[in-house]
């Protein structure tokens, strides 16, 4: 055993406190021999290269490799993606180039193309290790692949898009393996099997969460009319960023501004585009809908009650308005009836009292005036007129043509006439 190498101590600083004021915190332990045993990969390497000087760096690289090999092989074990079988590596996903990042399937190449945007983070970061260990260059450098890390660089982009919540989204949006087809009002088959998972598709782009469900068959129209109601008028995040065209290396200050403005104007025309296509999803789904043709129905059948009794209300008062009109009808035919009768009446009491006129002028005529010379002849005319002159009435005419005649029978008709001008 070697001796102790000596330890000399720097002086103590004028500025530390004394002895007496020293405290002893702890102690140094006793010294202690270890045997160290020279193996490893490093160690190995270094024994083959002093037994054989002309290897090159190259043995160095291998080792490292077959040691980094080893560690990933005994690690790859332990990963788990809740025992989901693995997603099977085609020649052409192996063979992205990294260069075209853009084009590449990020979920494929992590190995979630089943879950899609349905992967969790927890989902995307035990793919990612799993794939990381699979495909790492110091791997494939044990296989004799030097060179070989285009898909390594490919894991790596696709996890730093997919953890990235903005970067996430912007892929999400415009993810070409998710189907932006929307179903055709006249669709046939089931309407909730087509349109709900068509609907929970779309969901995932509202700012809104949780999204109103479509519900079912038995869904209140309070619950229809809100589901329908949110999806036009719904918040959407999908943005479109993703499909901005790169820069060409070397561009001025202009040919940037004009690519910024040329890539804002296609973002807007895709958002619009993308607004429509919702917009037609939901006018397709409320024209399919059986609840909303059943909610119109009823509507139907509330309007044509209302209609029905508006029209019978307007019957009803249409009647009683005929009704008043046919009795005021009755009522003025009868008024006008009356008063014909009475006008025949009076026509037929006017001839009356003319004909009694005239009977008693031809009496009066006849007896010659009832005058005993013709000097008298004008008194007994204006004794008739004045019995003409004050009775107006048939009754009285005939009353004194009565008389008269019977007077004229009797014999005594001219004192007759005087006492009945004397009563006048």
């Amino acid at each position: 055993m070697s001796a102790l190498p000596e330890i000399t101590l720097s002086s103590v600083p004028e500025t530390a406190p004394s002895a007496g004021e020293t405290k002893v915190h702890g102690s140094v332990s006793a010294i202690e021999q270890l045997e160290i045993s020279p193996v490893g990969v490093y160690v190995q390497h270094y024994l083959r290269r002093l037994k054989n000087p002309t290897n090159d760096q190259t043995d160095h690289l291998k080792a490292h490799a077959d040691h980094i090999a080893a560690e990933a092989a005994k690690a790859i074990n332990d990963v788990s993606l809740d025992d989901q079988e693995d997603e099977e590596e085609s020649e052409e996903l192996l063979s992205l180039d990294p260069k075209e990042w853009k084009k590449q399937d990020h979920y494929a190449v992590l190995g979630l193309s089943r879950l899609r945007y349905k992967a969790t983070m927890d989902d995307i970061i035990k793919a990612h290790r799993k794939k990381v260990l699979r495909h790492h260059p110091d791997k494939k450098a044990a296989q004799g692949h030097l060179n070989d890390d285009r898909f390594f660089k490919c894991i790596k982009k696709a996890f730093d898009i997919l953890t990235n919540p903005e970067k996430r989204r912007q892929w999400d949006s415009v993810d070409p393996e998710v189907s932006t087809d929307i179903p055709s009002a006249k669709e046939k088959g089931d309407f909730f099997e087509i349109y709900g998972p068509v609907f929970e598709r779309e969901a995932r782009f509202s700012k809104t969460q949780p999204v109103p469900p479509l519900g079912n068959i038995d869904s209140s129209r309070e619950d229809v009319e809100a589901f329908y109601e949110f999806w036009y008028n719904i918040n959407s995040w999908r943005t479109f960023e993703y499909l901005d065209k790169e820069e060409v290396e070397g561009s001025n200050r202009d040919d940037k501004r004009y690519m910024e403005m040329k890539n804002r104007k296609d973002r807007t025309t895709r958002k619009n585009k993308d607004n429509q296509r919702l917009r037609t999803l939901v006018d397709n789904a409320i024209k399919a809908d059986p609840r909303m043709q059943k909610f119109k129905e009823e509507d139907k059948k509330k309007r044509n009650a209302r209609k029905n009794a508006r029209e019978e209300e307007e019957r009803k008062m249409k009647e009683a308005k005929k009704a008043e009109e046919e009795a005021a009808k009755k009522a003025a035919e009868a008024a006008a009836a009356i008063e014909e009768n009475e006008k025949k009446l009076r026509q037929d009491a006017h001839k009356m009292f003319k004909k009694e006129q005239r009977a008693l002028k031809l009496l009066f005529k006849k007896a010659n005036y009832f005058a005993e010379s013709d000097s008298d002849v004008a008194a007994g005319v204006a004794k008739l007129d004045k019995i003409l002159a004050v009775k107006k009435d048939t009754d009285s005419l005939v009353a004194v043509r009565e008389q008269i005649e019977a007077a004229q029978a009797a014999g005594n008709v001219s004192a007759v006439v005087d006492e009945i001008v004397s009563q006048l």
